[in-house]
């Protein structure tokens, strides 16, 4: 394993109402580094039920829930975790309200901070909530991995904003027509969900798991990439 090495998974649970055998068995499968999860507990109970997601997928909670709006970040033992915060996004009345969770983390002694999103469904919205989270992952100092579920493909104007000035780890995996969503119906039939990359941060591997059991957890698949964090 190269020194640096990070492998992080990105997945929209669906609220865990899908298959949650398969869900688990998918991300330990995986056996990534930093889960980023859309679609996690955000309400009643949330600590116990994050706390028991992160359990189920082999990993530990640094950050999420009910103050990022069921946006979580989940970690194995290697990564050790200097610092969280969340945000919220202003909320529209009558929509559903969205926010991020961020981590400021490190493997040794090299540094990265993870993000993790999920944008609304309108667009309007969408690109006002990816301006701010521009916002904040401009802050950070070290360099950003996100993921994120942005409800829009890579042709939107949220998806650009988020995109400037990093990595897309499918476009640099030339991997574009790889879609993630919706499982459900007929079939996966837009690439909605990304890892995007501080260009500091080497990418050596990008893949969708699209498998069986994939379409069992969840009407998304989760996106995974291996990368190679600088010092």
């Amino acid at each position: 394993m190269a020194e640096g090495f990070l492998r992080v998974l990105t997945y929209n649970v669906h609220q865990q109402r899908d298959d949650r055998a398969a869900l688990a068995e998918i991300v330990r499968g995986v056996a990534a580094d930093v889960v980023i999860v859309q679609e996690g507990p955000r309400r009643f109970n949330w600590r116990h039920r994050s706390a028991n997601l992160a359990r189920s997928f082999g990993a530990v909670l640094a950050v999420g829930g009910l103050p990022s709006l069921g946006n979580l970040i989940l970690t194995d033992m290697r990564v050790h975790v200097h610092r969280t915060w969340t945000s919220q996004f202003p909320l529209t009345p009558g929509r559903h309200m969205r926010g991020a969770a961020f981590a400021e983390c490190s493997i040794g002694r090299r540094r990265f901070t993870i993000a993790g999103t999920h944008l609304s469904l309108d667009a309007a919205e969408r690109a006002t909530q990816a301006e701010s989270l521009k916002k904040q992952l401009s802050a950070a100092e070290a360099p950003v991995v996100l993921g994120a579920d942005v409800n829009e493909t890579s042709g939107g104007a949220a998806w650009r904003t988020i995109g400037d000035g990093l990595t897309d780890a499918a476009v640099w995996a030339d991997a574009t027509d790889r879609c993630t969503f919706p499982l459900h119906g007929d079939g996966p039939q837009g690439r909605i969900d990304a890892l995007f990359v501080d260009p500091r941060v080497e990418v050596v591997r990008y893949d969708v798991v699209d498998t069986p059991l994939a379409r069992r957890a969840s009407d998304h698949f989760p996106v995974v990439a291996d990368l190679v964090i600088p010092e």
